[in-house]
């Protein structure tokens, strides 16, 4: 049985779409998770990377000073921070981001936005990414550009194509858990996940043995 490593997550999506296909999978997060499982480790991820994982799939690592649309606040902070404070956050958001990439693990996804050319300077070994989807490529009518980082695994194939596009994500009103529910992954795409790549996983094994 393969095992999956699912970082950065506390919603336990990912893991129960592998988990549903018969694989040993299990959620890393600084958070407890959402459904309570005891598949879930709470703790940093980069301390459980050498134990014999087969895949490994970030599905939301800390992006706010790596993206694009953060760039800004590197030269004009945002108030009560000092540019001294976004260069470390910065930092630390690319060297976890190189951990992950460079995991001792056969197969790597990270998922992440589009990341500016700061950031990229800092990943050991960067590479760009392998693709980018969309929720409406997935079942859900939502816009929300993810990018891909794979080494290892093909390019995820859209499953179903619907309307009603909408900006949901980013329009979400402030407040105390909007980052989390801004991280909560879609469904539709964590079972194209585990469908497609734990189909290529077990194709490996077949051809293997």
């Amino acid at each position: 049985m393969a095992r999956v490593l699912v970082a950065c997550e506390f919603s336990g999506i990912v893991r129960r779409a592998f988990a549903a296909r018969g694989f040993d999978a299990w959620s890393c997060d600084l958070l407890p998770s959402d459904d309570r499982s005891n598949k879930h480790i709470v703790g940093d991820v980069r301390d459980i990377l050498h134990d014999g994982w087969d895949m490994l799939i970030v599905a939301h690592p800390p992006c706010t000073r790596l993206c694009n649309s953060g760039v800004r606040w590197l030269s004009s902070p945002p108030p009560g921070k000092t540019a001294d404070q976004m260069r470390i956050e910065l930092e630390e958001g690319a060297a976890l981001f190189s951990d992950m990439w460079n995991a001792p693990i056969p197969h790597v996804a990270v998922e992440n936005p589009v990341m500016h050319k700061h950031a990229k300077a800092l990943i050991r070994n960067y590479a760009e990414p392998a693709q980018s989807v969309q929720p409406w490529q997935f079942g859900h009518g939502e816009t929300k550009r993810t990018c891909l980082w794979l080494r290892n695994l093909p390019p995820l194939k859209p499953t179903l194509v619907v309307e009603g596009r909408e900006a949901r994500v980013h329009r979400m009103s402030p407040g105390p858990d909007r980052w989390k529910e801004r991280s909560r992954f879609f469904p539709g795409i964590a079972e194209a996940m585990a469908d497609q790549w734990g189909g290529y996983l077990n194709s490996l094994a077949r051809f293997a043995a």
